[in-house]
Order: C-alpha cells, then sequence, then structure tokens
C-alpha cells in the first residue's frame, strides 16, 4: 500500500513538490495603473480587448494568457498533459470555449474566485501523483461580465457601498512541471464550505474571511508550523473589509498573523484608485501570483509562503432568492526552492 500523503485534518504533502516552470498574466487599464502594473506581461488599453462584448473579450483573455505561456516555453498544446480552468461566468462558460479552441485535455472548475488556487491545488495532485508531467492551471474574470452578471450593468452607474470590491479584469496562466529549478508547490490545504450568515453581496470580504482564517490555522495545526515559519501569508480576494475582519478572527482563535497578512485585492490597486474595498474575482489571486508574488520568490525576497485563495459561492439564482452567502478557502504553500 502507498504512503498517504494527507497530513493532520485536511493538509497534503507532496512527495515530489511540483515545479512552477512558468506563469503569465495579462490584465485590463485599471489593474496596469495599479502599484503591480510592471509585474504583469501584458496591459490591454480596452476592455472589448478587440471583441464586440465583454463576455468575449473574457474569453480572449484566457486564451491569449495561455497561448503565450506555451509560446514562452516553446511548448504545443499537445504537450500539455491537462488544463484545469474555470471562471465566474454561469456554467464556465469562458473557460469551457477557450478549452474548445485550445485542444489540451480540459477539467472545467468552479470555485468562485478561490478557483486559480483550486486549480493549482489539483494540478499538483496529478503531477506528484505521477499522472501527468506537465499540467496547466488557469482563470480569468472581467469586471464589466461579472458587474452584468451577479450586480448591474455598469452602463446604469449604481452606486457601490464602501464595503463593494471591484472585479479584476485579467487572466492568469501557471504551467506545473515534474522536475525543474522551482519554485516549488510543497504542500496544499483543502478548504471547507463555511458559511457565516452574511447575505450582502456587496459585502464579499464578510463572507470569505471566516473560511480564510479556518483554511490558514487548520493550516497551520496539521504542518505543525508557527506564523513565524511564512514570510508571506495571503489572501487572494478579501480586500479591507475581509483582510481586518480575518485578523480579528485568527487572533480569536488565538493566532496573531498581523505581521505577515495581506491581500491580492489589496496589494492589486492603489487606494486612490476609487476600487472601494479592493480587488476581487478570479484573476485576482491569479494575476498577483503570477506576477509580484512569483517574483518575490525568485528574487530572494520571500522564501516560503502560503497562499489561500478566498471564495464567495454565491449565484445570481441564490442572491435573488434571498440565500446567504457560503465561504471558502484554499491554501497552497510555495516555496523559492530547495523544499524542506
Amino acid at each position: 500500500m502507498s504512503q498517504l500523503k494527507k497530513i493532520g485534518e485536511r493538509t497534503l504533502k507532496f512527495s515530489i513538490p511540483p515545479v512552477i516552470l512558468d506563469a503569465r498574466s495579462i490584465v485590463g487599464p485599471k489593474e496596469g495603473e495599479g502599484p503591480l502594473g510592471d509585474t504583469f506581461d501584458r496591459v490591454i488599453d480596452d476592455m472589448y480587448f478587440g471583441e464586440d462584448s465583454w463576455e468575449k473579450a473574457e474569453r480572449k483573455l484566457i486564451e491569449e494568457v495561455i497561448k503565450m505561456m506555451l509560446e514562452k516555453n516553446n511548448l504545443a498544446p499537445k504537450d500539455v498533459d491537462f488544463l484545469f480552468s474555470g471562471d465566474l461566468l454561469n456554467q464556465t462558460i469562458t473557460s469551457n470555449f477557450a478549452a474548445s479552441t485550445l485542444g489540451i485535455p480540459y477539467l472545467g472548475l468552479y470555485g468562485a474566485c478561490s478557483t486559480m488556487l483550486e486549480g493549482l491545488v489539483l494540478a499538483s495532485m496529478v503531477i506528484d501523483g505521477g499522472f501527468a508531467a506537465k499540467v496547466t492551471a488557469a482563470t480569468s474574470s472581467h469586471y464589466c461580465t461579472a458587474e452584468r452578471q451577479f450586480r448591474f450593468p455598469t452602463e446604469q452607474g449604481v452606486q457601490k457601498p464602501m464595503t463593494s470590491q471591484r472585479t479584476v479584469t485579467g487572466a492568469a496562466a501557471f504551467l506545473l512541471g515534474n522536475e525543474g529549478k522551482g519554485p516549488h508547490i510543497t504542500h496544499a490545504t483543502v478548504g471547507k464550505v463555511i458559511d457565516g450568515g452574511i447575505k450582502d453581496a456587496a459585502n464579499l470580504g464578510a463572507a470569505m474571511a471566516p473560511a480564510a482564517v479556518d483554511t490558514i490555522v487548520t493550516h497551520l495545526q496539521d504542518t505543525g508550523r508557527s506564523v513565524k515559519d511564512y514570510d508571506l501569508i495571503v489572501t487572494g480576494d478579501l480586500g479591507y473589509v475581509g483582510h481586518s475582519i480575518s485578523l480579528d478572527l485568527a487572533s480569536e482563535k488565538g493566532f496573531n498573523i498581523s505581521g505577515v497578512f495581506n491581500d491580492c485585492g489589496i496589494l492589486i490597486y492603489n487606494p486612490d484608485q476609487d476600487t472601494h474595498s479592493g480587488g476581487s474575482g478570479c484573476a485576482c489571486s491569479g494575476v498577483v501570483v503570477a506576477g509580484h508574488l512569483l517574483d518575490t520568490l525568485r528574487k530572494g525576497k520571500y522564501k516560503r509562503i502560503l497562499v489561500v485563495g478566498t471564495g464567495a459561492l454565491l449565484s445570481s439564482t441564490s442572491i435573488q432568492q434571498g440565500e446567504t452567502i457560503p465561504g471558502i478557502g484554499h491554501g497552497l504553500v510555495i516555496e523559492a526552492a530547495d523544499p524542506q
């Protein structure tokens, strides 16, 4: 019988840590104007990206970022064993159509804004399990498509409360392999769906915070590590509101994470860009990790980070029916090199 790679309650320790061979990102104009603008591979200046609808633009974003990554690594689609991808649109149509164009064997995912990390967790399991040598995980989101589906069309100019966040326009793709120099993915902590009773679709940070903290605490308990073992613990898109709530919730559980805790939704925009509580969307964690955070690992600023992709598991139907908004958080440990 093979040795079980699960440690503690729900953390996986990879015996052959998958290597992040490459990661690429494309973002929209507002993201390009933010503090991380020079860390993205491409910034588009047209929210339609040359298409006749925002939905087609989002599809083009994910197709182009995957093609860019393959070209940079001299790979054809047939050289990739599997594609894990998902997005926010109903029935993950963006990823579905992109996969039909690319022709890579495809497994579609939906984890709301946690989808990027969900894809990386599953891709890592496939690599470590010996089922593949190269796997791509990708995702996308678009401010205008998300507004149209989940809230109000942008043309209406609806006033947003300060708890709301701006869906990041962009796409990210990661290429994982079974050998290489790194950075490496050493652990994954699979999230639980936690419902804190929040019903306000304009306050998703509060809805996701309990799940994020649950995953962080569980990861530390499963691994026997302390907060000090990480240079950075970063969530996907809690924004300022969810970030503040998470600090309090972690403290209540006996964990002071304030010295190393940040959020991709805070990092991606400047406070004066009028995004209220910060960024959100599937692409939020995707483009920040693919660019800025991997750069910090490669340059030696950080040696080990814990990324927790957060997701608000709502739909347009559930919100119309007055349901609460459950949250989830999937954790991934990325180490610069020579994992221990």
